[in-house]
């Protein structure tokens, strides 16, 4: 049995669609999707890339 990803919806979410999911997966790779629903899926990156860009988008706002 395979197990899902825990996808998590944004904080930054807006009212509506315009949301981005992340889940983390099997063989430290982070998903991205822009819903909650892996058919939709639009990244698939590792956890420390995934730290990186956080950190850019942090710093510059």
């Amino acid at each position: 049995m395979t197990t899902q990803p825990a996808w998590r919806k944004s904080s930054f979410c807006s009212e509506g669609h315009a949301c981005v999911y992340v889940a983390t997966a099997p063989g430290a790779l982070v998903k991205v999707a822009d819903r909650a629903d892996p058919a939709h899926l639009v990244l698939a990156t590792t956890q420390a890339a995934w730290a990186d860009f956080l950190r850019a988008v942090k710093e510059t706002g």
